[in-house]
Order: C-alpha cells, then structure tokens, then sequence
C-alpha cells in the first residue's frame, strides 16, 4: 500500500467523522495558515495528481481542488463519470487498482455513498468524499474554518460551546455532516425542518454515541434560531428534485426560512451561514444572505484553503 509519503496506512475521509476531533483541528490549522501566507506553500504537492470524479454538477468544488492544487504545485484532473458511473463499466476494485497506480488521491461527487465507499475499500491511495448522499466532509471543514475564523477569532480555535442551528430540509448531506461535526466539535446543532423529515438513524445513533446533547430538534424555526452564534440554512430545491415535487416542497419549507425578524432571535452579532448554491426567496431572504451578518462568500472561499490543507496531510501522510 502506497498510503502517502512516509509509508503509513492509507487514510480516506467518507465524513466528518473520518477524521478525529485532534485531525479536525489540525486540518483547520494548517488551512489557516496556508490562507495566511499561501506563498510558502507554494511547492507542498509538487509532481503530485488528484483525480476529480464528478458524477453531479459542480462549481465551487472544482474550482477550489484545481485551483488549490495548483497553488500547491500539483495538478488536479477533473473526470465526469455521467456516461461510466463509478461501479457500472469495472469493478470498484478494479478502479481503485488502477486509480492508486496513477494519481495521489482521489476526489469523488457522487450520488450515493455506496460509491465513495467501494472505492475506498481497496484503494492505495486517499479517497475524499467531495458530497454523496451521506455526508459533505470538505463543506464541512470549511464550514468550521470559518466558524472558527469569525466566532472565535483564530483558525485553530476550539469550537467547544458553539451552538449552530440549521433550519430546513433535514434529510441531506449537509445536515447529517454538521450533525456529526457538532458532536465531534464540542458543539451544538439545533435542527428544524418539517415534521416529514426523517433523520437516518445511523446518523443519529453516530452522533449519540459522540456526545449524547450535542443533536436536539425543535417543531419550530424560532426555537431552534434561539440563542444561536450560527445561523445556517441549505438548498430547498437540490439537483435532481422533480418539477412537479418542487411547489409541495417550497409550501412544507417556507415556515423554516431564513427572514431578518428569524436572525434578530438569535445571539447579537450571529452570523449567517449557506454552503451555496443559495435562492433568494426560499431558503432565506435577499436582505439575510445580503445583510451584515452573513458571511456566506468567506464560508465559500474558505472550501479551498480548507481543502488544500486536507489535500495535503493525506497526500504527505502526515495527518495525526
């Protein structure tokens, strides 16, 4: 096994909790200081290849590993599996023999996790999970870095008593990662959505196991927004929702819209949070994800330098 630089065991992160609360920070700190003085940084991954699979559009996840990869002297290869889903023409085996002969890892947006995991289970080389059906792990590394950068002040900060509420849709990848990054951080994530959404049980039983109190769910938006430090919402209408679906969905969502009287229930100086792409109008309001208090475009820039951190500990094999 190839399993980075140094000669250990190959690391692949599937989730957030792929990784320990001590690598999480880690991570953080390092992408700290790459956005810092991203000039000494400059060579970190020089001759090295990452592999982009992308089987659902993207813009800020492409963009951020190829431009990241440059920066650190690598190359990145995007390749759109759309006519050879991952799984269907070879083997996950067999792609991942071949994979792990060629690049130094791999960066897979896929519909389902089952993919992520079968190439995972063979490979030589890092597997990323750049958003399945089950978790967002770089999302949720920059959604960190940037708690960390505006509610603590420093990169490398603990996030121990931060309390995150996210309203909306329930039943997705990002939710069910900031779930798990809660009870992994040291902090809480207060939910609300729908009464239909149901939360996968091995994703709460995961983040029980971790910390027992950090997952509570409110009927209501404003009870979930009370008190918070972060405000978060996602994507109402994601890829793939069907048209005739789309006006039941938005009529079940809107009581969980992000609206300026919603942000004036949560703690002074509580910031806004979406992973983008964002509607104005569903979601939340033209006036929230515009106002003051989101910091919704630093959340998007902090994806790279969160992921060329990652990128680069697991390539160099040095994450501990």
């Amino acid at each position: 096994r190839r399993g980075g630089e140094r000669g250990e065991m190959v690391r692949h992160v599937t989730k957030i909790t792929s990784l320990s609360r001590s690598e999480v920070k880690q991570v953080l700190a390092l992408a700290g200081s790459m956005k810092a003085r991203p000039a000494d940084f400059g060579r970190d991954l020089e001759r090295k290849s990452l592999l982009m699979l992308f089987e659902k559009p993207s813009l800020r996840t492409r963009v951020s590993l190829e431009v990241g990869m440059t920066q650190l002297g690598g190359h990145a290869i995007p390749y759109m599996t759309g006519d050879s889903p991952i799984g269907k023409k070879e083997t996950y085996e067999d792609t991942a023999a071949v994979l792990s002969r060629m690049a130094d890892a791999v960066t897979a947006r896929v519909k389902s996790r089952d993919q992520v995991v079968g190439l995972a289970r063979t490979a030589t080389i890092p597997i990323i999970n750049a958003l399945d059906d089950f978790a967002h792990p770089m999302q949720m590394l920059a959604d960190m870095l940037t708690m960390a950068e505006h509610c603590r002040g420093s990169f490398d900060a603990d996030l121990d008593g931060l309390v995150v509420a996210f309203v909306g849709d329930l039943e997705n990848n990002v939710t069910y990662d900031l779930m798990r990054s809660a009870a992994l951080m040291g902090m809480t994530i207060h939910l609300a959505g729908p009464p239909s959404c149901t939360i996968e049980a091995e994703v709460l039983a995961e983040c029980a196991d971790l910390a027992p109190d950090a997952v509570q769910r409110f009927e209501t938006a404003e009870a979930a927004v009370a008190g918070a430090d972060v405000v978060y919402a996602d994507s109402w209408m994601s890829y793939g929702i069907d048209a005739q679906a789309r006006a039941a969905r938005f009529d079940a969502l809107l009581p969980f819209q992000v609206t300026t009287d919603l942000m004036r229930l949560a703690k002074p100086g509580a910031k806004f949070m979406n992973c983008l792409p964002a509607m104005r109008g569903e979601e939340q309001t033209a006036d929230v994800i515009d106002g003051p208090q989101s910091i919704v475009f630093d959340q998007a820039e902090n994806r790279l330098h969160a992921q060329k951190a990652l990128l680069s500990l697991l390539i160099h094999g040095t994450v501990a």
